[in-house]
């Protein structure tokens, strides 16, 4: 990889904020996971439905994480189905949804995995293939991004 490759990647450490505009999300806490290949965000209750011959899924989410009490129901196409093996080693089916995310003033599509994250600290992880291109990972450090910001 040359210079010129790493000059254009913004450097985040392991927690950040991030949007989803699409899901109507902002400032949401994201665990930054580079040996994660997939990202995966937290939803509830999640209900499949038919629109114009697709399928699409209907699921609650927690937005704000100092306020559980806020639920919000969304919706997104579903891009595809894939076995996933979670953090506790057991494997599972998950949807697969594609979104923009906002972070480091860039936005770009990512695919994010829906699953129970409910044991989880952070409501998202954000893995390799989010970031690839775009992003280095420097986990002694959090909210690199945001550094002069409160959290």
């Amino acid at each position: 990889m040359s210079t010129s490759d790493t000059q254009q990647k913004s450097i985040v450490g392991a927690l950040e904020l991030c949007n989803l505009p699409d899901l109507a999300i902002t400032s949401l806490h994201v665990r930054v996971d580079s040996g994660a290949a997939t990202s995966s965000l937290h939803v509830d209750n999640i209900e499949e439905f038919d629109k114009d011959g697709d399928l699409w899924v209907s699921f609650d989410i927690h937005p704000d994480i100092h306020n559980v009490e806020t639920v919000t129901r969304r919706q997104a196409k579903v891009l595809a189905q894939k076995r996933v093996k979670s953090s506790t080693a057991t494997r599972e089916r998950r949807y697969v949804i594609q979104t923009p995310i906002e972070m480091a003033g860039q936005r770009w599509q990512i695919q994010l995995t829906l699953t129970d994250r409910s044991e989880m600290t952070y409501l998202m992880l954000l893995g390799r293939e989010a970031m690839a291109g775009r992003l280095i990972v420097d986990p002694e450090f959090d909210y690199l991004l945001s550094a002069d910001t409160d959290h």
